[in-house]
């Protein structure tokens, strides 16, 4: 190995040992039975293994093109990290889908229920729970004296999260330990760690509620400094925001022609509203039943895995396996996770369904496969974690930048349209849906975050400046989705600036850099080719990334 190489190693196999739960998310073994500290000094031995690394990699040499992207894109994603942990947003972190108030509930989704090694691992790392949210309690404290507190949205849905989850009945703790079928001493010592990490979840909710709602400001907006460096930190890309505002809405309109031209086709003469009736209706795109949505989900994975291999695509054989999965809890999202380094865990494509929900529609959801498995999420992870001749440790597991994977799987789902996949036009609509979704998401997080007017000649609410009021409606009248379910978009926007307009973003930016290799290579481009190219570069932020496609 070359020097950046033996950092990356070293790194890896340190930053494992700080934060347990991190290991089990990026598939790295060996630490299923551990917490991670969630104090403030745990977060500060993390902050200062970043330090260190980023100083022995400045000293570093690399030995080739491949270990300069390797040094470059570490570089740029631990410098980001320190920045955003010394301006105490990542202490103070609290949101709906993405924070610590999550990480330790949801490691156990990814953790084997079955044999008794494994068993005793889950009782250890449940018996760690309350620990971990003792310290985070700390963390929190800590960051309210610095005058670092979360927005009062967040704050009261991450409380209502952990009531669900430890909900009398045993909640999600107690449930688990049911699936796992133990007996005996083992059983009941399962059961003793349920019990102790349900009651500090409930613990942890009730300190939200009356230690840190009482001065959680009602403001959502974060500003733009703030907002730069998240948006930098998703990207891994600098990006004049008030260009991709701009930029936002026309796209908005520009898709929203396009939707009215394929609605057509489906209901001769009619509007987009016409055809969505027409599209639920139709027997042939209603699924009842959540094992039967399970195993479409699986069929039109595997099938699309088997007709991209080798034509368009070269999938290593170990990647040519993703397992779809119900998820365990009912938050109304899906979302994936890789596979484990020794492939003992498989790529997963996760749908989180509402509680009593039974029907679902698949029209709006067959380019969501595309994008969570292949070749969206599932092809350009599973295969980096496949590349050890190519891609350090680091890279394959450990490094995931929002506007790259994002991107890449926003780009995926239109990709399979230029392959001929969307050739129906239910299932384009329902592509181009998600789209303007994503493309709203643009305007409406970049809008609300920077406390932006709406231009003149919108239309809708001109000059006024946008609040969580006008981001609902406008949220509500560019996406086809239950009102639960954008509900729960919109928090996740509110509380977790930058990282929603990473898809919308990254995939424009991974269009670019495909065109840039086009007008260099001209008759010699070759599709297959590039995205093999550039999926070979594994994970790093969009800069790095046209820097080194530049480069090929």
């Amino acid at each position: 190995m070359g020097q950046v190489d033996e950092i990356a190693e070293r790194y890896v196999r340190q930053a494992a040992g700080l934060d347990p739960v991190m290991a089990t998310f990026v598939g790295v073994t060996g630490y299923s039975d551990q917490m991670s500290d969630l104090s403030p000094a745990g977060f500060a031995a993390r902050a200062e293994l970043d330090r260190a690394t980023i100083a022995a990699l400045s000293q570093a040499d690399a030995a080739d093109e491949r270990e300069r992207v390797a040094k470059t894109a570490m570089a740029e994603r631990l410098s980001v990290a320190v920045e955003q942990y010394d301006s105490g947003d990542t202490t103070s972190d609290i949101n709906v889908i993405a924070s610590w108030i999550q990480w330790v509930r949801q490691v156990f989704d990814l953790m084997t229920t079955e044999g008794e090694e494994e068993q005793r691992n889950l009782c250890a790392r449940l018996a760690a729970v309350p620990g971990a949210y003792a310290g985070l309690r700390r963390t929190f404290e800590h960051a309210c004296r610095q005058g670092r507190v979360a927005a009062r949205r967040q704050i009261e849905a991450c409380a209502k999260q952990c009531a669900d989850w430890s909900a009398e009945g045993g909640g999600f703790y107690g449930g688990l330990v049911e699936r796992t079928q133990a007996a005996g001493a083992l059983r009941a010592d399962l059961e003793r760690a349920a019990q102790a990490a349900t009651a500090a979840t409930a613990a942890l909710g009730r300190f939200l509620e009356t230690d840190l709602l009482p001065l959680a400001p009602e403001r959502d907006a974060v500003g733009r400094a703030r907002y730069a460096l998240a948006s930098r930190s998703f990207l891994g890309a600098e990006v004049d925001l008030n260009e991709a505002y701009a930029w936002g809405w026309a796209e908005v309109k520009r898709l929203e022609a396009e939707m009215a031209g394929v609605a057509r086709k489906i209901v001769p003469g009619g509007n987009v509203e016409q055809a969505v009736a027409a599209l639920e209706a139709d027997p042939a795109r209603r699924i009842t039943g959540r094992g039967n949505l399970r195993a479409w989900m699986q069929d039109l994975a595997d099938r699309t895995v088997a007709e991209l291999n080798g034509k368009h695509f070269d999938i290593p054989e170990p990647a040519r396996r993703i397992e779809c999965m119900i998820a365990p809890t009912n938050e109304a999202n899906i979302y994936y996770t890789g596979p484990a380094e020794d492939w003992s865990r498989p790529g997963r494509m996760w749908w989180s369904v509402p509680d009593g929900v039974e029907e679902f529609s698949t029209w709006q959801q067959v380019s969501t496969i595309y994008h969570e498995g292949v070749p969206g999420h599932h092809l350009q992870i599973a295969e980096a974690v496949f590349r050890k001749d190519r891609l350090n440790r680091w890279q394959r597991l450990m490094c995931f930048v929002s506007g790259h994977g994002e991107g890449w799987a926003l780009y995926a789902e239109q990709l399979m349209g230029e392959l001929g996949y969307l050739e129906d036009p239910g299932d384009r609509l329902g592509m181009l849906d998600l789209q303007l979704l994503r493309a709203a998401r643009v305007v409406l997080d970049i809008g609300l975050h920077l406390e932006l007017p709406i231009p003149a000649g919108a239309r809708w609410h001109d000059g006024e400046i946008w609040n969580a009021e006008l981001a609902w409606e406008f949220l509500r009248s560019h996406s086809r989705e239950d009102d639960d379910s954008l509900r729960f978009e919109l928090n996740r926007y509110l509380g977790w600036p930058g990282q929603a307009p990473s898809y919308k973003l990254g995939e424009r930016i991974w269009l670019q850099a495909r065109d840039d290799a086009r007008q260099r290579k001209g008759a010699n481009f070759d599709l297959k080719e590039f995205h093999s190219q550039a999926l070979a570069l594994g994970s790093l932020g969009l800069d790095p990334l046209r820097a080194s496609l530049a480069r090929l």
